[in-house]
C-alpha cells in the first residue's frame, strides 16, 4: 500500500521470508557487536550512585577499557545474543499484527501503534529473562562487586568458560529470588518498551527518508526515565517503599526516586 506522501509501504505479504530472517538476523549481530560496549556502559551509568564509579560516557569507556580490556567491554554478550530470538519475534509479530489490523482500519498510524505495541508485548516477554541474566554479567568488574552478584572462582574471568560464568549468575539468581527473579522488572520493561515502540513505528513512517534515526531519537528520549528505573529494578531488589519492588512494579520507584534526590539521573550521559 502507499500513504498519502505516496511512500510505498512494505507489508508482510511482500516480503521474501527466508531473505528476510537470515538478513535480518546477520545485519542485527553485526549492529549488536559495533554497538554492545555502549549498551554495558549505559546500564553502568544508570545503575551506579551519582557519580561514584564514572563520570560518564567516555571515562566509563576508558576506566573499564584499561581494568578489563576490551572484553570487559562485552561482558554478558554470548546472553544476550539469545536476544536475537526475541527480535524475530517481534518483526514476526509486528508485520502480522499489521496484517490483522488492516482489514479493520487503513491508517497506517493506527496499524503502526498497535503493531508496535504488541509486537513489543511479546519480545519483552522472551526478553526480560535473558536482559536480566545478562545485565548481572555486565556488572562483572574485576576484583570488585558492582552488583548483588558475583561470579564464583576467577572474578577477572580467566579459566572460566563464558557459559560458566551465566551458569553461576543463574544459580544466584534462582537461589536468592527463585523463578520470579528471572522477571525482575518485567513490568517496568513493558511500560518502557512498548510505548518507545508503539511511538517509533508512527514517527518512522512519519520522518520518511532519515525515519530510522529520528523515529529512534524521539521514541529514546520519551521513554529513556522509564528505561533507567527498568534497569535499576532488574538490577537491585532492596528498591523499594515498603513493599517488595520486584512484585508491584516499576510505579512504586517514584517515591524512592524522589527521597534519594540525584542519587542517579534519569538523561545520565
Amino acid at each position: 500500500m502507499e500513504d498519502k506522501r505516496n511512500i510505498q509501504i512494505i507489508e508482510w505479504e511482500h516480503l521474501d521470508k527466508k531473505k528476510f530472517y537470515v538478513f535480518g538476523v546477520a545485519m542485527t549481530m553485526m549492529i549488536r557487536v559495533s554497538v554492545y560496549p555502549f549498551t554495558l556502559i549505559r546500564t553502568r551509568l544508570q545503575v551506579q550512585k551519582g557519580k561514584s564509579l564514572y563520570h560518564g560516557t567516555f571515562d566509563a569507556f576508558i576506566k573499564i577499557l584499561r581494568a578489563d580490556g576490551v572484553s570487559g567491554l562485552y561482558r554478558g554478550f554470548l546472553v544476550n545474543t539469545f536476544t536475537l530470538i526475541s527480535g524475530q519475534c517481534y518483526v514476526t509479530t509486528y508485520e502480522l499484527t499489521r496484517k490483522f489490523v488492516s482489514d479493520y482500519s487503513q491508517s497506517n498510524t493506527v496499524k503502526s501503534l498497535v503493531a508496535g505495541g504488541s509486537a513489543s508485548l511479546v519480545a519483552q516477554s522472551i526478553t526480560v529473562p535473558i536482559d536480566v541474566v545478562s545485565q548481572h554479567l555486565m556488572m562483572q568488574r574485576k576484583g570488585e562487586k558492582m552488583g548483588r552478584f558475583q561470579v564464583h572462582g576467577n572474578p577477572e574471568g580467566q579459566g572460566v568458560i563464558a557459559f560458566g560464568q551465566t551458569k553461576d549468575i543463574i544459580r544466584q539468581i534462582l537461589r536468592a529470588d527463585g523463578l520470579r527473579g528471572f522477571y525482575r522488572g518485567y513490568v517496568a520493561s513493558l511500560l518502557t518498551y512498548i510505548p518507545n515502540s508503539a511511538v517509533w513505528w508512527p514517527f518512522y513512517h512519519f520522518y520518511a527518508a532519515v525515519s530510522g534515526p529520528l523515529a529512534a531519537a524521539t521514541a529514546s528520549i520519551l521513554t529513556n526515565p522509564m528505561d533507567v528505573i527498568r534497569t535499576r529494578v532488574q538490577w537491585d531488589c532492596s528498591l523499594n517503599s515498603g513493599l517488595y519492588i520486584c512484585k508491584a512494579g516499576a510505579l512504586l520507584l517514584e517515591p524512592h526516586i524522589q527521597s534519594r534526590k540525584g542519587n542517579f539521573n534519569v538523561f545520565h550521559a
